[in-house]
C-alpha cells in the first residue's frame, strides 16, 4: 500500500472514530497556559522578588507536570478535538517539550539576574511567552492560533527589550516588531481565505476536507501560501534573517527560549496544516527554494564567527531552513524531529554558552591542526556516499521497512556529506585505528535516519513525493556547500578563500540593504533611560549622608 493511500485511509478513520474533546480534557490541555497567566497575575501581589521567582518556578513545575499528564491521556485514548483545542501526539510531545524549556529557562534565568531591578517585570513576560506558546501548541481554531502565535511575539518583544537603554537592543526588537507584524497580517489573510473556502476555522475540518478531496481549491492555495510567508518571516528567512543574528543584547536565558521554542513555531503551524502543504505545488516550492538558500549561506556564514552566541545565531538560521526545507519536500515526520531536537540542543548551546568559550579558549592555547588534505576529504566523501548506498540496500532488504525513496536518499547523502569532516578529522588524529569505527558510523548514521524516519512517521501525515526539479536544486546546493568548504578547509589562505571570506563574513550584505529600507518606512524609537537601584552597604560609610543622598536607598 502507498503512502498516498494509507495518508488517506487514515484521514477517513480520523473522521470516523474521532470523538469529541470532553471538557477536562480540553481543561487539561489549557493547564500550562492557564497556570502561567495565574501566576503572571500572582506576581505583581507578592512582597518580595524571591517570593516571585518561587511562585514562577512552582508554575513550571506544575505546567511540565500538566503536559505530561495530557500526553499520558493521550496514549490511553485516541485523538480527539474540540472546536478549539485537540489532542494528539504532535501536539502532545511539543507541549512537554514547551514544559521541560520553560521549566529550565525560570530555573536559570533566576541565578542570571538577581539583584536586577525589573526581576518582577521579566518574570511576567517571561511566563507570558510561555503561555502563549503552550496556546499555539494545543490550538485546533484558527483564529486561536494566529492570537496565540501574535501574543507569542509581543511578549517576546518585552523580553528583547529587557535591557531598553541600550540602542542595538532597542533597533534590532524594532525591526523583529515590523516583520511580525506584517507577518500576522498575513496570517490574517489566511484565516480568510480558510474561512471562505471552507466554511470553518477548524484546522481539522480544513485538512480532513483537503486529505478526502485530494484537490486544492484557489482559495485554499492563496492561504497556505499566506501561511508560508508568515512562517518564513518568524523563522528569519532570508532576507528577513538579520533580527536573529543581532539580539544578542537580550539575556542569555531569553535567547535560549528564542531559539528554542520560539522562532521553530513556524515549523510547528506548517505540521498542522501538513495535508494542505503537500497539495500546493507552489507554497512547497518557495518553502524549498528558501529554507535549502538559507540553510547553505547561513551554514556559511556561521564558519566564520568568533562570538559562541552569534555563531549560534546564524545556526538556528540554518536549521530553521533546513526544517521548513524538510516541510517543503513533505518529510513531515523528520521536521518533527529536527523541531525537537533543534529545540532541546539549541537550549542547551546557549545556556552553556560561558562553557563553550572556556573550551575555546583552550582549544586557542593547543597547536592547530594541519589544513586536510583535498586526497583525504575526497576519500572520506567517497566513503561516506558508499556507506549511504550500503545503508539504502541493507535497509530494503529488511521485512519490516520499504525501500526508501528518492527524497530520503537524498536527505541521507546529505547527512553523509556532513559526515565528511568528523571522518577526515578522526583519521588524522586517530590513525587507522579509528577507520573501522568511521566506515561503521557512515553505514549506522544513515540506518538510524531511516529508522528515525520510519518512527516518527506513525505521529504525522506522510507527503506526497516533491517534484523531482526540487530534489536535484536541494542536492546541488548541499554538494556547493560542501565544495565551498572543502575548498576553504584545503586552503584557508587561497583565493576562493580570500575572495568569498568578506562576502560570507558579512552575510553577502543582504539584512543592510533590509534594514535601511525598514528603518526609512518606520523608525525606531530612542533607548529609554534605565533606573539603576544600588544597593545598601552594611559597613559605615566613609562620609556622612547628606540631605540629597536620602534619595539613594
Amino acid at each position: 500500500m502507498g503512502r498516498a493511500q494509507f495518508s488517506r485511509i487514515a484521514s477517513h478513520l480520523f473522521l470516523a472514530i474521532s470523538s469529541p474533546l470532553p471538557p477536562w480534557h480540553s481543561a487539561l490541555l489549557l493547564t500550562p497556559a492557564f497556570v502561567a497567566i495565574v501566576a503572571m497575575a500572582a506576581i505583581r501581589h507578592v512582597g518580595s522578588v524571591a517570593v516571585a521567582w518561587r511562585t514562577a518556578r512552582a508554575a513550571s513545575v506544575v505546567m511540565l507536570i500538566a503536559a505530561v499528564a495530557g500526553a499520558v491521556v493521550r496514549v490511553l485514548t485516541q485523538e480527539r478535538v474540540s472546536s478549539v483545542v485537540r489532542s494528539d501526539t504532535i501536539g502532545a510531545t511539543t507541549l512537554i517539550l514547551v514544559g521541560f524549556v520553560g521549566w529550565v529557562v525560570i530555573g536559570y534565568s533566576q541565578a542570571y539576574l538577581t539583584g536586577d531591578p525589573y526581576e518582577r517585570r521579566y518574570i511576567g513576560r517571561l511566563l507570558a511567552t510561555i503561555a502563549a506558546v503552550a496556546v499555539v501548541v494545543v490550538a485546533n481554531h484558527l483564529v486561536v492560533l494566529v492570537l496565540a502565535w501574535t501574543a507569542t511575539s509581543l511578549a517576546m518583544h518585552g523580553l528583547l527589550t529587557f535591557f531598553g537603554d541600550r540602542p542595538v537592543a532597542v533597533a534590532v526588537a524594532h525591526k523583529k516588531f515590523i516583520l511580525a507584524r506584517c507577518a500576522d497580517l498575513s496570517m490574517l489573510g489566511a484565516v480568510v481565505a480558510f474561512a471562505t473556502t471552507f466554511d470553518t476555522f477548524r484546522i481539522d475540518r480544513i485538512t480532513a476536507e483537503v486529505t478526502a478531496s485530494g484537490t486544492l481549491p484557489t482559495g485554499a492555495h492563496v492561504g497556505i501560501a499566506l501561511v508560508a510567508l508568515a512562517a518564513l518571516l518568524k523563522c528569519a528567512q532570508l532576507p528577513f534573517h538579520g533580527w536573529l543574528i543581532q539580539v544578542m543584547e537580550a539575556p542569555t536565558p531569553v535567547s535560549a527560549l528564542l531559539h528554542a521554542g520560539v522562532v521553530n513555531l513556524g515549523g510547528f503551524v506548517l505540521l498542522r496544516l501538513a495535508p494542505v502543504v503537500d497539495r500546493a505545488t507552489g507554497t512547497r516550492a518557495l518553502l524549498v527554494i528558501v529554507g535549502t538558500t538559507t540553510a547553505v549561506i547561513a551554514a556559511l556564514v556561521m564558519t566564520t564567527r568568533i562570538s559562541i552566541k552569534v555563531s549560534l545565531a546564524w545556526s538556528t538560521c540554518a536549521q530553521m531552513g533546513f526544517m521548513l526545507m524538510q516541510c517543503g519536500l513533505g518529510l513531515w515526520e523528520m521536521a518533527l524531529l529536527h523541531l525537537l531536537a533543534h529545540s532541546l540542543y539549541k537550549a542547551h548551546a546557549f545556556l552553556g554558552a560561558g562553557g563553550v568559550v572556556r573550551q575555546t579558549q583552550r582549544k586557542q592555547l593547543a597547536p592547530k591542526a594541519a589544513a586536510p588534505a583535498a586526497s583525504s576529504l575526497a576519500g572520506a566523501a567517497a566513503v561516506a556516499l558508499a556507506g549511504t548506498l550500503v545503508a539504502v540496500w541493507l535497509w530494503g532488504t529488511l521485512p519490516f521497512s520499504e525501500p526508501p525513496s528518492a527524497t530520503i536518499v537524498v536527505m541521507s547523502g546529505i547527512v553523509a556529506l556532513a559526515l565528511v569532516p568528523l571522518m577526515s578529522g578522526g583519521t588524522r588524529r586517530g590513525g587507522r585505528a579509528l577507520r573501522p569505527a568511521l566506515i561503521g558510523g557512515t553505514i549506522a548514521v544513515p540506518l538510524a535516519y531511516f529508522a528515525l524516519h520510519d518512527l516518527f512517521g506513525h505521529f504525522v501525515p506522510h507527503g506526497s513525493r516533491p517534484p523531482a526539479a526540487l530534489l536535484v536544486f536541494v542536492a546541488a546546493m548541499f554538494a556547493l556547500l560542501f565544495i565551498v568548504q572543502a575548498l576553504c578547509a584545503i586552503a584557508p589562505t587561497g583565493m576562493v578563500s580570500r575572495r568569498l571570506y568578506p562576502w560570507i563574513y558579512g552575510g553577502l550584505f543582504i539584512d543592510e540593504a533590509f534594514t535601511r529600507v525598514a528603518f526609512a518606512i518606520w523608525a525606531p524609537a530612542a533607548p529609554r533611560p534605565r533606573t539603576v537601584t544600588l544597593p545598601l552597604v552594611a559597613a559605615t560609610p566613609l562620609f556622612a549622608r547628606t540631605p540629597r543622598d536620602r534619595s539613594l536607598p
